[in-house]
């Protein structure tokens, strides 16, 4: 099976870009990402405090997420109910972040991820793809931005869905999960050894896509 990591800091591209990817390749999308936005829903949905790692976990461990595929789009599915419209607020996404650092969170997880990683040819983003949940994958690339285009993004997407947003807070918040998701404990963001940096600070997405997949071809 060709698996291949995209892994980078919040705000990179990497969902947008590894889900075309995967379509001009035939591979499977994975948005490990969206996984723990699943959890982090069920932990707001259950008024649990972010920072408490017994409650959250606690929590975590009475629950479900599995990815289901229909007309090839990836459905996010916490205890069997379809949450992809409810997992992309800032709010589940800053809880995301928070609860990841969790060691018993990620285990959850890994388990599923490694699975369909076995099963498919996949494309998978996050955190930690290339370094903890597929440390073999055959190609690795590692998706990068300035933290100032990464918030330009960001606040052009919510504002597109109506939300007004301050750019400086949206950028501070990025540098804080920036932070969070390079000092954890547990499979710390950072780049693979034998990753390829791609920095898409001027790039397009058409771009981006176009030199990853040239990667990738050029691997096999």
């Amino acid at each position: 099976m060709y698996n291949v990591a995209i892994d980078g800091p919040a705000g990179a591209g990497k969902s947008t870009i590894a889900k075309k990817i995967a379509k001009q390749l035939g591979f499977i999308y994975v948005d490990t990402g969206a996984m723990y936005r699943a959890m982090a829903l069920a932990c707001i949905r259950n008024n649990v405090d972010k920072d408490d790692e017994e409650a959250v976990v606690a929590v975590c461990s009475q629950i479900n997420v599995t990815i289901a595929y229909e007309s090839d789009m990836q459905i996010v599915m916490l205890n069997g109910e379809n949450v992809n419209g409810y997992i992309r607020t800032e709010e589940v996404g800053n809880t995301a972040s928070a609860i990841s650092v969790y060691k018993d969170v990620r285990l959850k997880l890994l388990e599923l991820q490694r699975n369909l990683a076995k099963e498919n040819n996949v494309i998978m983003d996050g955190r930690d793809i290339g370094t903890y949940v597929l440390p073999d994958a055959f190609v690795k690339i590692y998706l990068t931005a300035s933290s100032r285009t990464r918030a330009e993004r960001r606040s052009l997407e919510l504002k597109e869905k109506g939300i007004e947003v301050n750019i400086e807070e949206v950028e501070k918040d990025i540098i804080d999960r920036d932070y969070r998701d390079m000092h954890r404990e547990i499979a710390p963001l950072s780049q693979a050894e034998d990753a390829v940096l791609v920095d898409s600070s001027n790039m397009g997405i058409d771009e981006v896509v176009e030199h990853i997949i040239k990667i990738i071809e050029d691997r096999k």
